[in-house]
Protein backbone atom coordinates (compact mmCIF):
# COMPACT_ATOMS: atom_id res chain seq x y z
CA UNK A 1 0.00 0.00 0.00
CA UNK A 2 1.36 3.39 -0.98
CA UNK A 3 1.96 5.63 2.03
CA UNK A 4 0.96 9.27 2.34
CA UNK A 5 3.47 11.80 3.66
CA UNK A 6 2.20 15.26 4.49
CA UNK A 7 4.26 17.84 2.60
CA UNK A 8 5.40 20.47 5.11
CA UNK A 9 2.51 19.06 7.13
CA UNK A 10 -1.07 19.34 5.90
CA UNK A 11 0.03 22.51 4.14
CA UNK A 12 -3.03 22.76 1.90
CA UNK A 13 -5.02 23.64 5.01
CA UNK A 14 -2.55 25.13 7.50
CA UNK A 15 0.57 27.31 7.21
CA UNK A 16 3.39 25.10 5.99
CA UNK A 17 6.10 23.79 8.31
CA UNK A 18 4.30 24.84 11.49
CA UNK A 19 3.21 22.72 14.42
CA UNK A 20 -0.44 23.28 13.55
CA UNK A 21 0.21 21.93 10.06
CA UNK A 22 1.98 18.89 11.50
CA UNK A 23 -0.80 18.32 14.03
CA UNK A 24 -3.39 18.46 11.24
CA UNK A 25 -1.39 15.82 9.36
CA UNK A 26 -1.72 13.61 12.44
CA UNK A 27 -5.48 14.21 12.56
CA UNK A 28 -5.76 13.35 8.86
CA UNK A 29 -3.96 10.09 9.59
CA UNK A 30 -1.02 10.73 7.29
CA UNK A 31 1.59 7.98 7.45
CA UNK A 32 4.42 10.47 7.70
CA UNK A 33 5.47 14.10 7.63
CA UNK A 34 7.92 15.80 5.28
CA UNK A 35 9.64 18.96 6.51
CA UNK A 36 12.64 21.20 5.80
CA UNK A 37 15.51 22.19 8.09
CA UNK A 38 17.93 25.11 8.31
CA UNK A 39 20.38 26.33 10.95
CA UNK A 40 19.87 29.48 12.99
CA UNK A 41 22.74 31.87 13.67
CA UNK A 42 23.32 30.17 17.02
CA UNK A 43 23.23 26.65 15.59
CA UNK A 44 19.66 25.45 16.22
CA UNK A 45 17.84 23.24 13.71
CA UNK A 46 14.75 25.17 12.67
CA UNK A 47 11.94 24.13 10.35
CA UNK A 48 11.23 26.35 7.35
CA UNK A 49 11.23 25.80 3.60
CA UNK A 50 12.93 28.92 2.23
CA UNK A 51 16.39 30.05 3.27
CA UNK A 52 14.84 33.50 3.79
CA UNK A 53 12.02 34.57 6.10
CA UNK A 54 10.25 36.85 3.67
CA UNK A 55 7.57 34.53 2.22
CA UNK A 56 6.30 32.63 5.26
CA UNK A 57 6.91 35.02 8.18
CA UNK A 58 6.78 38.72 8.99
CA UNK A 59 10.58 38.72 9.09
CA UNK A 60 13.10 39.67 6.42
CA UNK A 61 16.42 38.27 5.36
CA UNK A 62 18.18 34.94 5.78
CA UNK A 63 17.39 32.51 8.59
CA UNK A 64 21.10 32.13 9.29
CA UNK A 65 21.28 35.84 10.21
CA UNK A 66 19.01 35.36 13.26
CA UNK A 67 19.39 33.50 16.53
CA UNK A 68 16.67 31.22 17.86
CA UNK A 69 15.18 33.80 20.22
CA UNK A 70 14.77 36.28 17.36
CA UNK A 71 13.25 33.63 15.07
CA UNK A 72 10.75 32.62 17.75
CA UNK A 73 9.42 36.20 17.92
CA UNK A 74 8.25 36.02 14.30
CA UNK A 75 4.73 35.32 13.07
CA UNK A 76 4.79 32.29 10.75
CA UNK A 77 1.03 32.01 10.26
CA UNK A 78 -0.58 35.30 9.20
CA UNK A 79 0.79 35.10 5.64
CA UNK A 80 -1.45 32.05 5.14
CA UNK A 81 -4.54 33.33 6.94
CA UNK A 82 -5.11 35.80 9.77
CA UNK A 83 -6.61 32.92 11.78
CA UNK A 84 -3.09 31.58 12.21
CA UNK A 85 -1.55 34.76 13.57
CA UNK A 86 1.06 33.91 16.18
CA UNK A 87 2.21 30.60 14.71
CA UNK A 88 5.90 30.12 15.41
CA UNK A 89 8.77 28.67 13.42
CA UNK A 90 9.28 25.24 15.00
CA UNK A 91 12.47 23.60 16.09
CA UNK A 92 13.17 20.27 14.42
CA UNK A 93 13.14 18.84 17.94
CA UNK A 94 9.52 19.94 18.45
CA UNK A 95 8.46 18.26 15.22
CA UNK A 96 10.35 15.06 16.01
CA UNK A 97 8.68 14.87 19.42
CA UNK A 98 5.24 15.03 17.77
CA UNK A 99 6.18 12.48 15.14
CA UNK A 100 7.52 10.07 17.73
CA UNK A 101 4.42 10.35 19.91
CA UNK A 102 2.24 9.77 16.84
CA UNK A 103 4.33 6.81 15.62
CA UNK A 104 4.68 8.38 12.17
CA UNK A 105 7.47 8.36 9.61
CA UNK A 106 9.56 11.46 9.04
CA UNK A 107 11.20 12.79 5.90
CA UNK A 108 13.75 15.45 6.86
CA UNK A 109 14.87 17.55 3.92
CA UNK A 110 18.19 19.26 4.52
CA UNK A 111 18.17 22.66 2.85
CA UNK A 112 21.66 22.98 1.51
CA UNK A 113 23.35 23.71 -1.78
CA UNK A 114 22.16 27.27 -2.36
CA UNK A 115 23.28 28.14 1.16
CA UNK A 116 25.97 26.61 3.38
CA UNK A 117 25.26 25.42 6.92
CA UNK A 118 28.45 24.01 8.45
CA UNK A 119 27.72 20.90 10.51
CA UNK A 120 24.02 20.64 9.71
CA UNK A 121 24.33 16.96 8.77
CA UNK A 122 25.93 16.02 12.10
CA UNK A 123 23.30 18.00 14.03
CA UNK A 124 20.42 16.30 12.23
CA UNK A 125 21.86 12.84 12.89
CA UNK A 126 22.39 13.62 16.58
CA UNK A 127 18.80 14.81 16.91
CA UNK A 128 17.48 11.64 15.26
CA UNK A 129 19.45 9.48 17.66
CA UNK A 130 18.48 11.61 20.67
CA UNK A 131 14.87 10.59 20.05
CA UNK A 132 15.65 7.04 18.91
CA UNK A 133 13.66 7.28 15.68
CA UNK A 134 16.17 6.30 13.00
CA UNK A 135 14.00 3.39 11.81
CA UNK A 136 11.25 5.91 11.02
CA UNK A 137 13.42 8.55 9.30
CA UNK A 138 14.69 9.22 5.79
CA UNK A 139 16.87 12.24 5.02
CA UNK A 140 16.49 13.85 1.61
CA UNK A 141 18.07 16.81 -0.15
CA UNK A 142 18.52 18.45 -3.53
CA UNK A 143 22.14 18.85 -2.44
CA UNK A 144 23.45 15.37 -3.16
CA UNK A 145 26.85 16.27 -1.73
CA UNK A 146 25.06 16.68 1.61
CA UNK A 147 23.55 13.20 1.25
CA UNK A 148 26.97 11.70 0.52
CA UNK A 149 28.29 13.45 3.63
CA UNK A 150 25.42 11.94 5.65
CA UNK A 151 26.35 8.46 4.41
CA UNK A 152 30.02 9.03 5.17
CA UNK A 153 29.09 9.87 8.76
CA UNK A 154 26.47 7.13 9.16
CA UNK A 155 26.16 4.51 6.43
CA UNK A 156 23.02 3.00 7.98
CA UNK A 157 20.76 6.06 7.91
CA UNK A 158 18.29 6.08 5.01
CA UNK A 159 18.68 8.82 2.41
CA UNK A 160 16.75 9.82 -0.69
CA UNK A 161 17.88 11.95 -3.62
CA UNK A 162 15.53 14.77 -4.54
CA UNK A 163 15.34 15.89 -8.14
CA UNK A 164 13.04 18.10 -10.20
CA UNK A 165 13.91 17.29 -13.81
CA UNK A 166 14.13 13.86 -15.40
CA UNK A 167 17.47 12.19 -14.70
CA UNK A 168 19.14 9.84 -17.17
CA UNK A 169 19.25 6.40 -15.56
CA UNK A 170 18.34 7.76 -12.11
CA UNK A 171 18.89 4.44 -10.35
CA UNK A 172 22.47 4.21 -11.65
CA UNK A 173 23.09 7.76 -10.50
CA UNK A 174 21.47 7.15 -7.12
CA UNK A 175 23.87 4.30 -6.45
CA UNK A 176 26.86 6.66 -6.84
CA UNK A 177 25.59 8.62 -3.81
CA UNK A 178 24.94 5.58 -1.65
CA UNK A 179 21.30 6.67 -1.27
CA UNK A 180 18.44 4.26 -0.55
CA UNK A 181 15.56 5.95 -2.36
CA UNK A 182 14.54 8.20 -5.21
CA UNK A 183 12.50 11.31 -4.38
CA UNK A 184 11.50 12.52 -7.85
CA UNK A 185 9.10 15.16 -9.03
CA UNK A 186 6.11 13.01 -9.95
CA UNK A 187 6.03 14.30 -13.53
CA UNK A 188 9.36 12.55 -14.22
CA UNK A 189 8.10 9.10 -13.22
CA UNK A 190 7.63 6.25 -15.64
CA UNK A 191 6.40 2.72 -15.02
CA UNK A 192 9.78 1.35 -16.14
CA UNK A 193 11.66 3.35 -13.50
CA UNK A 194 9.28 2.26 -10.75
CA UNK A 195 9.45 -1.40 -11.75
CA UNK A 196 13.26 -1.35 -11.99
CA UNK A 197 13.53 0.34 -8.59
CA UNK A 198 11.22 -2.15 -6.90
CA UNK A 199 13.02 -5.10 -8.47
CA UNK A 200 16.19 -3.78 -6.78
CA UNK A 201 14.52 -3.05 -3.45
CA UNK A 202 14.72 0.72 -3.95
CA UNK A 203 11.92 2.95 -2.65
CA UNK A 204 10.33 5.72 -4.69
CA UNK A 205 8.77 8.57 -2.69
CA UNK A 206 7.41 11.17 -5.07
CA UNK A 207 6.42 14.83 -4.64
CA UNK A 208 4.26 17.03 -4.68
CA UNK A 209 1.05 15.28 -5.74
CA UNK A 210 -1.97 17.44 -4.96
CA UNK A 211 -4.56 17.08 -7.72
CA UNK A 212 -6.98 14.15 -7.78
CA UNK A 213 -6.12 13.02 -11.31
CA UNK A 214 -2.40 13.18 -10.53
CA UNK A 215 -2.89 11.17 -7.35
CA UNK A 216 -4.74 8.52 -9.37
CA UNK A 217 -1.93 8.48 -11.93
CA UNK A 218 0.67 7.95 -9.21
CA UNK A 219 -1.53 5.39 -7.43
CA UNK A 220 -1.35 3.25 -10.58
CA UNK A 221 2.45 3.47 -10.42
CA UNK A 222 2.48 1.74 -7.01
CA UNK A 223 5.18 3.99 -5.53
CA UNK A 224 6.18 3.68 -1.88
CA UNK A 225 5.02 7.12 -0.76
CA UNK A 226 3.13 10.10 -2.13
CA UNK A 227 4.18 13.46 -0.70
CA UNK A 228 1.18 15.80 -0.76
CA UNK A 229 -0.26 18.99 0.72
CA UNK A 230 -3.62 17.21 1.06
CA UNK A 231 -3.09 13.95 2.95
CA UNK A 232 -6.82 13.38 3.48
CA UNK A 233 -7.49 13.52 -0.27
CA UNK A 234 -4.59 11.20 -1.08
CA UNK A 235 -5.63 8.74 1.65
CA UNK A 236 -9.20 8.58 0.39
CA UNK A 237 -8.12 7.91 -3.22
CA UNK A 238 -5.54 5.31 -2.24
CA UNK A 239 -8.10 3.47 -0.13
CA UNK A 240 -10.68 3.18 -2.93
Amino acid sequence: MTKVWAHRGASGYYPENTMSSFEEAVRQKADGIELDVHLSKDGYLVVCHDETLNRTTNGKGFIKQYDLYELKQLDAGSWFDKRFKGEKIPLLEEAIDLVKRSNMELNIEIKAGSIFYPGIEEKVLKMIDKYGIRSKVIISSFDHYSLVKIKNIDKDIKTGILYTEALYKPINYMKTTGANALHPNYITLTKDIVEEAHALGIDINTYTVNIEEHIRFIKAMNVNAIITNYPDLAKSILME
